[in-house]
């Protein structure tokens, strides 16, 4: 009986290494980064000890579409199942439709490797739980879609390369698809079920973004070059715990933006180049009612050794920041000569928005000509929406605690233009040595600030 027993044991202690071995494949690294605020230690899933599956063995064809996205599924669905996996897209180009990950996957493309997404909206339905313009909808699922994942990555030498045929077309605003955004600025104003926030249809034509990471926690995107997307590149939603490192990332369509947080917590974008045709870095935290229900702040962002090609800001913030945005840091990061830039930084809001902007530090960035200034704070910015809905309930946003340190441009109309609002005024502004070589308007331009100082 002693016997039976002594195998017994052997035997359930063998399964439940040999289980957990298979299970615990996937580890986490911390991150620890420094910044004028308490910046928690950021944790991102390590693949060192997984398995690598390439997608040809799961049917993959080059020129294949049907079997490509049907192989990349199938390897993502086999990599969580193990509980860590490496799915390799290997050199050449591999056309797909839409890719959705699950926890513990590492997407890695092998250096000369392009992931070419269809143009096809069809290729993106049925449609999953994302957002436009930070209001959350049913819509065409973003290229790359994470959706409540753990442990994920994008890792590599690669491409991730988005067709524009039909994007293009759509980058367009006919009036169908401007009484489509009316429609769900009401729909998310008083808060209707998501089942009526239905976006996909012959007239919305709401762009997906190329990558979502929705509600989602350790991420890493690591090496990669990303060209071209039908909306924003790169959009971090609810998303805690992301590194994204060594990208390439080239969009100029309408709302490109590079990456865009949005009431995504303790983030690290480092040693990146950004070409884009809107901004290169927006940080975002949601619209209205939705946003302070879920009242989940952007905060813990650190954006540091990257480059700007292009784009309308470095970093803009809002004017989607209903949830508030606090503790930012951007520190040794370069835009070329000859880039197309509007300003530095750019913290815009409007009377829809009630968030707050609180603690954002900028430091040893150079510039070579911007168009309008280092620094823009505007608090009436609505674009197209002024004279599209009527404001339904009005909450200001208070902006405070912005510094800015060893800052040099070349060319600019300001250095910094700050238009507070008389009932809520902005405060704390501190420039600590940030020049201009030429300056064709007036150094400084402010409405309704408090405690503004400007030390050489």
């Amino acid at each position: 009986m002693k016997k039976v027993i002594s195998i017994l044991l052997v035997v359930c202690a063998f399964c439940f290494f040999s289980f957990n071995a298979e299970k615990d494949t996937v580890t986490l690294i911390g991150v620890k980064v420094k910044a004028p605020f308490e910046m928690p230690e950021i944790f991102i899933p390590n693949f060192k000890n997984c398995k690598k599956l390439t997608i040809t063995d799961f049917g993959a064809v080059q020129g294949d579409k049907n079997k490509n996205s049907e192989a990349i599924a199938q390897a993502i669905d086999k990599a969580n199942k193990m509980g860590g996996g490496i799915v390799v897209i290997p050199k050449g180009e591999w056309i797909t439709g839409k890719v959705h990950f699950k926890s513990n996957v590492n997407l890695h493309l092998e250096k000369g490797a392009v992931l070419l997404f269809s143009e096809n909206p069809n290729d993106y339905l049925p449609a999953v739980k994302s957002t436009w313009e930070g209001y959350e909808c049913l819509n065409y699922s973003p290229l790359i879609y994470a959706y409540q994942c753990k442990n994920v990555a994008i890792t590599g030498e690669g491409e991730l390369k988005a067709k524009m045929d039909v994007w293009t077309e759509w980058f367009k605003r006919p009036k169908a698809h401007m009484e489509s955004l009316k429609r769900l600025y009401y729909l998310a104003s008083y808060e209707k079920p998501m089942e009526e926030r239905l976006m996909v249809n012959d007239t919305a034509h709401l762009r997906p973004q190329f990558i979502q990471f929705n509600r989602c926690q350790n991420i890493l995107m690591d090496g990669v070059s990303i060209t071209n997307s039908p909306f924003w590149t790169i959009h971090p939603f609810l998303s805690k715990d992301v590194v994204l490192r060594n990208l390439k990332v080239y969009a100029h369509g309408h709302n490109n933006d590079g990456v865009d947080p949005e009431m995504a917590q303790n983030v690290l974008i480092e040693n990146c180049v950004f070409d884009q045709g809107d901004d290169a870095i927006a940080i975002k935290s949601g619209c209205g009612q939705n946003a302070w229900r879920l009242n989940t702040p952007s905060k813990n962002i650190v954006i540091r050794n990257c480059t700007v090609k292009n784009g309308h800001q470095l970093v803009a913030i809002g004017s989607e920041l209903s949830g508030g945005i606090e503790n930012v840091f951007i520190d040794k990061c370069n835009v070329v000569d000859g880039a197309k830039l509007n300003h530095l930084l750019y913290i815009k809001t409007n009377e829809r928005r009630g968030g707050f902007v609180n603690n954002i530090y900028v430091s040893n960035v150079a510039s070579g000509k911007i168009d309008l200034g280092i620094l823009g704070i505007e608090t009436d910015v609505l674009y197209q929406w002024r004279d599209l809905v009527p404001t339904i309930e009005r909450r200001l946003t208070p902006i405070k605690n912005v510094y800015l340190e060893n800052v040099n441009a070349a060319n600019v109309k300001f250095t910094a233009r700050i238009l507070g609002q008389k009932e809520l005024p902005v405060e704390n502004i501190f420039l600590k040595n940030v020049k201009a070589e030429t300056i064709t308007d007036k150094k400084y331009i402010t409405e309704n600030v408090l405690n503004f100082s400007d030390k050489e």
